[in-house]
């Protein structure tokens, strides 16, 4: 059984910055995918950005050069730092780790990006 637990979400201005975490336990392989997605309000959930367990990194468009994720293999941790921040980065924000056959999320943690 694997659990994710997320932190870091919260309220921040256009142009601001945030970062989330996020700890798995359990059964963790070797080899495994971790990353984030995110839900905007009335829409479908979205990949954010993954990182394998070698290093290598997938981002989505509108985030690239903004967001940075990163993950220590040792801890079980990833990591979301988003800088530069829009309104329309506001969403709930999923952690999650694919390995083997196997998909498993976090609960989520709201982001809003308001003035």
């Amino acid at each position: 059984q694997v659990q994710l637990v997320e932190s870091g979400g919260g309220l921040v201005q256009p142009g601001g910055s945030l970062r989330l975490s996020c700890a798995a336990s359990g059964s963790i392989l070797r080899i495994s995918t971790m990353g984030w997605y995110r839900q905007p309000p009335g829409k479908g959930r979205e990949l954010v950005a993954v990182v394998t367990s070698d290093g290598n990194t997938n981002y989505a468009d509108s985030v690239k050069g903004r967001f940075t994720v990163s993950r220590d293999n040792a801890k079980n941790t990833v990591n979301l730092q988003m800088n530069s921040l829009k309104p329309e980065d506001t969403a709930v924000y999923y952690c999650n780790l694919k390995q083997g056959y196997y998909l498993y999320w976090g609960q989520g943690t709201q982001v809003t990006v308001s003035s």
